[in-house]
């Protein structure tokens, strides 16, 4: 079985396929946090589903028939939900959406959420048979089509809350494997809780990636079960 994770540096996912000695390959254009990059493409991730592989960050070539299953992880700064006051000017909220302005900060970030849907739709309608998706919740679901399943990392043994939605072409919805707490939440001075794991994210005495990267978490559990659920197909 060939396995691969596209958008992912952190190879959590790419690292449980591997535990059970699948042939599984991380793929992002930045280079691996996860510590193999014998394991990774440091690649346009479309060149690699064409060429069937490619050059490993350490220089191994790797050439596989075809790959039977991707899991991928798009960035979500342009997608979610949670970035939709980035679009437009703040002084216009009281206007329809079609007199708003730009935001000030981010004006191009109407083509940016373009580019980062078609890139969605690529890699959902590449060719290979089984593909999941995942992303929260965001502009997909209106624009393309709704995901098929939503979890959280509580439904497989990590006390957290983090909406993930799953987009999944020939793969079956992943079963909860270890219920638990919904993790704890933290009270903001607008009275609006966040779960801490997330709140934690803001923390300005990090830098402006290390909080990308706390945003972008992929719990364990969740990793785990993707690997032990989808590798048995």
């Amino acid at each position: 079985m060939n396995v691969l994770i596209a958008c992912e540096e952190s190879q959590a996912v790419c690292k449980e396929f591997r535990k059970l000695g699948i042939q599984a390959y991380s793929c992002d254009i930045l280079p691996s946090s996860g510590g193999h990059p014998e394991w990774h493409f440091n690649e346009d991730v479309f060149k690699i589903i064409e060429n069937n592989g490619g050059v490993t960050e350490n220089g191994e070539i790797v050439n596989v028939e075809k790959w039977d299953l991707m899991v991928a992880h798009p960035p979500c700064t342009y997608l979610a939900v949670s970035g939709a006051r980035w679009f437009y000017h703040p002084d216009d909220k009281e206007l329809p959406f079609s007199e708003r302005r730009p935001h000030p900060r981010f004006p191009n970030r109407a083509q940016d959420r373009e580019d980062a849907l078609n890139f969605f739709i690529k890699l959902f309608e590449a060719p290979i048979e089984r593909i999941a998706i995942e992303n929260p919740v965001g502009i997909v679901s209106s624009r393309y089509r709704k995901p098929d399943q939503t979890v959280h990392p509580w439904m497989f043994g990590d006390e957290a809350s983090k909406a993930t939605c799953l987009w999944l072409k020939n793969l079956p919805h992943l079963e909860p494997t270890k219920i638990v707490g919904k993790g704890e939440r933290v009270v903001l001075s607008s009275g609006k809780s966040l779960p801490k794991w997330y709140s934690d994210s803001f923390n300005t005495k990090i830098s402006t990636e290390q909080r990308r990267t706390l945003r972008s978490k992929t719990f364990e559990g969740f990793a785990k079960a993707i690997a032990e659920q989808w590798s048995k197909l």
